[in-house]
């Protein structure tokens, strides 16, 4: 019978739950690296049992950890990440040149073929990749070296690449998220990129359709690479039917602004996203905490609540915290910067909190196990 591995990072260590595919009782383990902040942790889709981690201290730095027992144990590998060729600049928070400097990595995405090599998203923002699991790690520096790189700027929580889509049909193909700079596209495996930010509007910069400068949250599509492109931005939930332009798809939704947003495993047409009050107001409209999912693509969209605190709730879901398995019946799967991790068996009918008193919740990723 399949199982289901749920990777949770937070502000103060990682914590493995698992469940058969019934999905009812947990078990719950960890905190690994207790103390560090884990920014992203994901499993390999080529061998379950590898999982790679970013761990970070304020104090103590970046480090990458990589399991190949499913999370039992881990060791650290290569940290050494090295801008290719000349740094040059970006734009600063006040619009002044600023020099590209490493803070952090942000997202890991695995190959979808081969365990040892794996894409690392960073800050300041740029992409690396491993192709020896995570021993060494070298910049793909098309993106950075992009015309548009000088006119990049950090948004409120840093110039960062939070998102990396592969593309199962093709492999050379990419699709990375920066927040402040957009969307952009490779399809050479990364030796060229384009922004792909037509269709966008960003009221709170000089100019509101240009070609980069929009702060994408996050975007998502399905698993076949079929279907739509899909963006959580910092207002407006949009969609790309040709990975080139955008259209604006909040329709009925309550608020516009949100982080995370993600596709069903099995229906393209099937999206969640969580919406917040604002961009200063990071908890739900009238502190109810509600999952939005579409079923027609983003045209009409329906309030799920079914075991979701509805009174008194003033929690945040980041970026990186929210996933689906791909059991027959989906599962929802979403963290909370109160530290509740909740999941739905059903497609989002209803939820389950399935621990609560975590640390803040900074990522979910879930793996299917045969």
């Amino acid at each position: 019978m399949s199982s289901v591995r749920v990777l949770v990072g937070t502000r103060k260590g990682a914590f493995v739950l698992t469940s058969d595919a019934m999905r009812k009782q947990w078990e719950v383990a960890g905190p690994h690296f207790p103390g560090w902040e884990i920014f992203h942790l994901k499993g390999s889709p080529a061998d379950t049992e590898r999982i790679y981690a970013s761990q970070y201290s304020a104090w103590f730095g970046q480090l990458i950890q990589r399991s190949d027992d499913g999370g039992k144990t881990w060791a650290p590998v290569g940290n050494k990440f090295l801008y290719d060729g000349v740094l040059g600049t970006h734009e600063w928070y006040d619009g002044t040149p600023h020099p590209w400097e490493f803070k952090r990595v942000w997202h890991l995405e695995p190959s979808l073929g081969d365990p040892d090599t794996v894409y690392a998203g960073v800050e300041d923002a740029a992409l690396f990749r491993s192709s020896d699991g995570g021993l060494t790690w070298h910049e793909l520096s098309g993106l950075r070296g992009h015309g548009s790189g000088p006119r990049w700027q950090p948004g409120a929580g840093g110039m960062c690449l939070h998102t990396v889509l592969l593309d199962p049909r093709e492999p050379n193909r990419l699709f990375i998220a920066i927040s402040a700079a957009g969307v952009f596209r490779t399809d050479d495996a990364g030796q060229t990129w384009r922004p792909i930010n037509r269709g966008l509007k960003s009221q709170y910069i000089p100019d509101p359709n240009a070609e980069v400068g929009h702060c994408v949250h996050r975007i998502a599509t399905h698993r076949s690479g079929r279907g739509a492109l899909f963006m959580q931005k910092h207002w407006d939930v949009m969609r790309s039917d040709n990975g080139e332009t955008w259209r604006e798809i909040s329709g009925n939704l309550p608020t516009d602004f949100g982080f995370t947003i993600d596709v069903h495993a099995h229906e393209p047409d099937t999206i969640y996203v969580v919406p917040i009050t604002s961009d200063s107001e990071h908890f739900p409209p009238d502190g109810r905490l509600r999952v939005y999912r579409s079923r027609t693509g983003g045209y009409e969209w329906e309030g799920l609540t079914e075991g979701l605190p509805q009174r008194n709730c003033y929690v945040n879901v980041l970026r990186d915290a929210m996933a689906v398995d791909s059991l027959d019946s989906c599962g929802v799967y979403f963290g909370t910067t109160g530290g509740q991790v909740y999941a739905s068996a059903d497609g989002g009918d209803g939820w389950a909190l399935l621990v609560r008193d975590l640390p803040t919740v900074l990522s979910i990723e879930v793996q299917t196990l045969p």
